[in-house]
């Protein structure tokens, strides 16, 4: 997600490849995004924030603690942190930084193609231009949704954060169902992939909601219906409802 940003914010000239300083553990990578990318590069998190007016935080969650610990204290009190760490808190974040400036937000995968949905928030410290900042970068990246209350970032980790995940694996299911009852892969995965996108831009476009649309288009007795039923049966609904409690409970989990 980070070298999505990246890409992002270069494409959309938000900022010049020479304004840009990325620091990590490897090197193999660091040089790999130097060659791609243009930036400047360096091991150093702490050099790699010296002149930085925005820092973003794309780290795993259990590489934290080591890099808050490396930056507390070297921090200036004007620069913005904008962490996209699922489920790290505000509060966990103010603390190991001894900082107040913080934007947490949760974009997801399809960023990575201008294509995704951010949803973030921020402490009372940051400022109207700051936010401005932020709010530039989480759009270069496709929609953005600020909420007030942080709780919700937790809640649109296992909607939105994961979201991606739930339609690949349908996608996944319908191409193998379709191959099961003998239609080539290829001209499977077509089908299945415009009838997702063309499905979610009518959603988009129509003005109706999901289960009005579904309603119009199940005849009674006839194809769909059928099919549907088998759903019901199965208590997809109910499923769903399973995965996304789970999801939030894991990113709580991984806030504490």
């Amino acid at each position: 997600m980070g070298e999505a940003m990246l890409a992002v914010v270069l494409q959309k000239r938000l900022a010049k490849p020479q304004a840009i300083t990325v620091s990590d553990v490897a090197e193999a990578r660091l040089r790999y995004l130097e060659k791609k990318y243009g930036i400047v590069t360096i091991s150093s998190n702490r050099q790699a924030v010296e002149k930085a007016e925005v820092i973003v935080l794309a780290i795993k969650p259990q590489n934290l603690p080591q890099v808050m610990a490396e930056l507390k204290g070297y921090l200036k009190p004007s620069q913005l942190v904008l962490s996209i760490i699922a489920g790290a808190k505000i509060n966990t974040l103010s603390r190991g930084l001894g900082h107040n400036l913080i934007v947490r937000a949760m974009p997801n995968t399809p960023a990575q193609i201008g294509e995704g949905i951010s949803v973030w928030t921020a402490t009372a410290d940051v400022s109207k231009k700051q936010k401005e900042s932020a709010r530039a970068i989480l759009r270069a990246m496709g929609k953005q949704v600020y909420v007030d209350d942080e709780s919700y970032i937790d809640m649109a980790t296992a909607v939105s954060g994961s979201g991606p995940a739930y339609f690949f694996l349908m996608v996944e299911a319908l191409v193998a169902a379709a191959v099961d009852i003998g239609l080539p892969r290829d001209k499977a995965l077509v089908l299945v992939l415009q009838t997702m996108l063309g499905s979610g831009h009518l959603i988009q476009r129509s003005g109706r909601e999901p289960g009005e649309l579904r309603r119009m288009v199940t005849s009674p007795g006839g194809t769909t219906a059928e099919a549907l039923a088998q759903f019901e049966e199965g208590k997809l609904t109910e499923l769903f409802k399973k995965a996304v409690r789970a999801a939030y409970n894991k990113a709580k989990e991984l806030g504490r």
